[in-house]
């Protein structure tokens, strides 16, 4: 006979909130599929995809309910993860914007990705760990 398998301790967190942060997650991650296996690039995908933006306004909207919490670090992380892919996208342009930028620019766009899809792994698996993410 199997023992009962315990409930994560949420640490005080509400569970709708755990699961809140997990649609999140999901969204990004949605975003991310989509420019591997669609027409779009991961990052454009990203930024621009109704599953991420979505996600972003989730995270802003619901910020104040995490707040003081675990949690409060995972939505942190999330808002970073897309403001600094616009702000590295916005730079890429700006350098594939000069005559020698056009290597440079690729090899930002690549690095961007491969951060990108770090970010959003990284962080669900220390969510589904029930660990707060170290900015």
């Amino acid at each position: 006979m199997q023992e009962p398998v315990a409930a994560p301790d949420l640490q005080g967190v509400r569970p709708s909130l755990v699961q809140l942060t997990h649609v999140i997650y999901a969204l990004h991650a949605f975003s991310v599929l989509t420019g591997i296996f669609g027409a779009a690039s991961v990052i454009g995908a990203f930024l621009v995809g109704w599953p991420s933006i979505i996600a972003v306004i989730l995270n802003y909207v619901k910020r104040s309910d995490v707040a003081g919490t675990w949690l409060e670090s995972h939505f942190r992380w999330q808002i970073r993860t897309f403001w600094f892919t616009l702000l590295w996208v916005l730079i890429a342009v700006a350098v594939g914007l000069t005559i020698v930028g056009l290597l440079l620019t690729a090899a930002i766009l690549v690095a961007v990705t491969v951060w990108l899809v770090y970010r959003v792994a990284r962080g669900w698996i220390a969510l589904s760990g029930v660990k707060p993410m170290e900015n």
